[in-house]
């Protein structure tokens, strides 16, 4: 396929050498169980667990803060699901498994358009998906989901389907997207329900608009003091 976006990008260093070592390392057997672990950080299965989500919170009506992480996890895995392809249009880089792997190929596949590598589909909706995961599971679970969506990503680079730099660049994107949905205001009812209206988001994640101005305190006027006639 020839190039169509307006810019070309080439592989570092760090790049090329790391999916060298990963194309000599592979085999049949190894890159299959790989190709089933990459299913699921999928574009439809990433979207899909992220609306069978917020429709269960939505049925269940639990606590709004909850109702409010699922409204922003759905809308930045599903903005993730339109950016790889804008970036794909702008941006052309030749997909490891074909400028790095060249004779037998020991299983590694073949992955969509050749030019498609920058940045990474699957990397970019776990970025999505990560902080609003983060800020759900209990909190012992926390620190855990950063590592485990890297290390979700990085089986593309296995795959050779991308590059080391596709897929950090995917995963802060994905994550730019997650925090910008904090400018997300709450329903009517989900902030009237806390207590606190004027809150239009969860206030540990600090985004835009994630406080508004409290309504002004109303102030008692002074009562006069009355003179005593007596007291003269």
């Amino acid at each position: 396929m020839s190039h169509r976006g307006l810019v070309t990008l080439s592989p570092t260093r760090v790049d090329l050498a790391v999916s060298r070592a990963c194309a000599r390392a592979a085999t049949p057997g190894i890159e299959r169980t790989l190709g089933a672990i990459t299913w699921a950080a999928d574009e439809k299965v990433v979207l899909g667990a992220a609306a069978a989500f917020w429709l269960y919170v939505r049925l269940r009506k639990r606590d709004p803060k909850t109702v409010h992480e699922a409204d922003r996890m759905l809308c930045s895995v599903a903005v993730a699901g339109a950016l790889p392809h804008a970036f794909k249009r702008l941006v052309d880089r030749q997909r490891p498994d074909r400028a790095v792997v060249h004779g037998p190929r020991h299983g590694i596949p073949r992955s969509g358009n050749a030019w498609d590598s920058f940045p990474s589909g699957h990397a970019l909706h776990l970025g999505a998906a990560a902080g609003s995961v983060a800020r759900l599971v209990p909190a012992p679970a926390r620190p855990f989901v950063w590592p485990a969506m890297l290390a979700l990503a990085s089986v593309r680079v296995m795959l050779l389907a991308h590059y080391a730099t596709d897929v950090a660049a995917g995963l802060l994107i994905g994550a730019g997207l997650n925090k910008a949905t904090a400018c997300l205001p709450m329903s009517p009812a989900d902030s009237r329900s806390t207590g606190r209206p004027w809150l239009s988001a969860t206030p540990p994640d600090r985004g835009c608009g994630a406080l508004r101005a409290a309504p002004p305190r109303m102030r008692r006027p002074k009562e006069k003091r009355l003179e005593d006639p007596q007291a003269e």
